[in-house]
C-alpha cells in the first residue's frame, strides 16, 4: 500500500459529510422532503426560473438525478415548470406555495445542523476550513487529471 491509513484524509471527509447527510435527513424528514430535494427547494428559492441544467449544477447532483428530483416535486405540487419565453426547449422551474411551505418546515430544522457545526468553531477556524477544503477540491482534480 502507497500510503498508511493513518495519513489518508479521504475517509474522514467522507465520514463528516456521511455525518451531515444523515442529520439533514432527520432534519427534514418532517417537511416530506430528502435531502436532495430540500437542497433543490432551497437553490430555487433563491433563483426562480433557474433552468433544470443550471439547478442540477448548483445541487452538485447530474442532470438526470435533478430530473427525478423535479419530477416528483413536481407530482407533489411544490414546484411548477413552464417554457422560457424565448428558449422553447427550456422549462423555468420556480417554487409553489406547497414547495415554499415545505422548504421553510425543512429549513428550520436543517438549519439547526449548520448552526451546530459553525457553533463548534470560531469564525477564523471557519474560513480556515473553507479554505482548507478547496485546496483539497483543488488537489483532487489535479490528481484526477493526472490519471
Amino acid at each position: 500500500m502507497g500510503m498508511p491509513a493513518e495519513e489518508r484524509l479521504g475517509l474522514d471527509i467522507k465520514r463528516a459529510e456521511q455525518e451531515l447527510i444523515a442529520a439533514k435527513q432527520v432534519a427534514v424528514r418532517p417537511a416530506g422532503l430528502t435531502v436532495p430535494q430540500y437542497a433543490t427547494l432551497y437553490v430555487l428559492a433563491a433563483n426562480p426560473g433557474i433552468s433544470a441544467a443550471a439547478l442540477a449544477r448548483a445541487c452538485l447532483v447530474t442532470p438526470q438525478a435533478m430530473t427525478v428530483v423535479l419530477k416528483n416535486l413536481e407530482v407533489r405540487g411544490m414546484v411548477e415548470r413552464t417554457p422560457h419565453p424565448w428558449h422553447g426547449n427550456v422549462l423555468e422551474t420556480r417554487l409553489t406555495d406547497a414547495g415554499r411551505i415545505a422548504l421553510e418546515e425543512a429549513d428550520e430544522r436543517a438549519v439547526r445542523i449548520e448552526q451546530a457545526i459553525a457553533d463548534e468553531l470560531t469564525a477564523e477556524e471557519r474560513d480556515t476550513l473553507r479554505s482548507l477544503l478547496q485546496r483539497c477540491g483543488t488537489a483532487i482534480d489535479r490528481a484526477s487529471a493526472q490519471l
